[in-house]
């Protein structure tokens, strides 16, 4: 019996982990445990880890790493600590993380230094701030790379790893993704109480590498939705460096009936918001990769998103106040063609699929977990045709 650690620490990863520890959850020979910690446990956010039990999902451990946006080193160290206590005991065989944060990278230094296989989810991409330096950072410290699309794989194998550790699985949210299985938005409006028939989604997460500009920035995405005359669904920021600022500015919106503010949203739910919304605003990667699934508009607000995939439904702008409005106003009057121009192939909603097929394989556990650094030059002409 193979024991597999799934270690989530906010909404969006657990979005992106959930069809993969469902299908894992269900095989006969394999053991799934999920080690929950971050925001999910904070009650400012939503305490999101009752969503996660409320799904289904079984042999769940939570941690509070007492995270704070202020010191995400110590938050770092404090989630070491305790996942290495977890899997002392628990003795896994795969420790499964996702993306770019520093739980997972708490999660990745703990297996490679425990000799454990470590699986990392949509390693390879890229973007514009500190995340891309704990992503790739989390990649170095992983044996096995279950990527989004091929670009993703070329650049980790620029970075040095092996081809034959690197598998093409998609991007695992696609697969709650269909609109058959999502459920209804009278469902969903009825759930968070929302009155508006016409609407757009806001999310405007911190970039830490701009801190010192983030309370400007925050307060001009307030003003150009309290200027336009659209209502939002607009969920709060991620715990990063600079979000007590932004929610500081969220207090504008208080007693303004157009714009319902959330901590939080069901990822389903969520997924039939987006779905229905005339836009999305801000800078979450929800705007690059699940609103163009859904031809849905994305205004994509500044530096957070620089490098991801472009499609004709992506239009960017600055910081500024007035651009913001004037960008609101042209999207909203625009007629968008079935066209994904640039965009990589995310997957088919095929994922879970997939990863089980490779758990199931023998080749998958004879992974070495000595890894060896792949010369480019030694790969010959290969690369080239990348």
């Amino acid at each position: 019996m193979k024991k597999v650690v799934f270690l989530t620490g906010t909404r969006a990863d657990f979005g992106k982990l959930k069809s993969l520890i469902k299908i894992v959850q269900c095989h006969s020979k394999i053991e799934s445990h999920v080690f929950v910690t971050g925001m999910h446990l904070d009650k400012k956010y939503g305490e999101t880890v009752y969503e996660i039990e409320k799904s289904g999902v079984d042999n769940i451990y939570c941690f509070n790493n007492s995270n704070s946006a202020q010191h995400m080193d110590r938050c770092l160290a404090t989630t070491i600590e305790g996942f290495s206590k977890f899997i002392d005991k628990l003795k896994p065989d795969l420790i499964v993380v996702h993306g770019d944060r520093v739980e997972p990278l708490a999660g990745a230094i703990v297996g490679s230094l425990n000799n454990i296989l470590v699986a990392h989810i949509e390693g390879g991409e890229v973007s514009g701030t500190i995340d891309e330096l704990i992503r790739h950072s989390i990649s170095k410290l992983s044996h096995v790379h279950l990527v989004s699309n091929d670009d993703a794989k070329r650049r980790l194998i620029q970075m040095g790893e092996l081809e034959s550790s690197i598998f093409v699985i998609g991007s695992p949210d696609l697969d709650l993704m269909n609109p058959e299985f999502l459920p209804s938005l009278e469902t969903v409006k009825t759930y968070y109480d929302i009155s508006f028939d016409e609407y757009a989604i806001a999310m405007f997460h911190p970039v830490t590498t701009e801190y010192e500009r983030i309370r400007y920035h925050a307060r001009n995405f307030v003003k150009s939705l309290m200027d336009s005359d659209m209502n939002y669904i607009l969920i709060y920021p991620n715990n990063d460096l600079g979000s007590d600022e932004i929610l500081e500015e969220y207090l504008a919106f208080d007693g303004n009936d157009r714009i319902r503010l959330f901590p939080s949203l069901r990822f389903e739910y969520f997924l039939r918001f987006l779905k229905e919304a005339r836009f999305i605003i801000g800078n979450s990667s929800a705007g690059i990769r699940e609103a163009p699934f859904y031809n849905v508009p994305a205004i994509d607000i500044g530096s957070r998103q620089t490098n991801r995939g472009r499609s004709d439904f992506i239009i960017n702008c600055g910081y500024d106040a007035l651009e913001i409005l004037k960008t609101i106003e042209s999207v909203k009057d625009r007629a968008f063609s079935d066209t994904r121009i640039g965009v990589p192939n995310f997957g088919s909603g095929q994922s879970d699929k997939l990863f089980l097929k490779l758990l199931e394989s023998k080749k998958f556990w004879e992974i070495k977990h000595q890894k060896q650094f792949q010369d480019i030059k030694s790969l010959g002409d290969s690369i080239k045709s990348w």
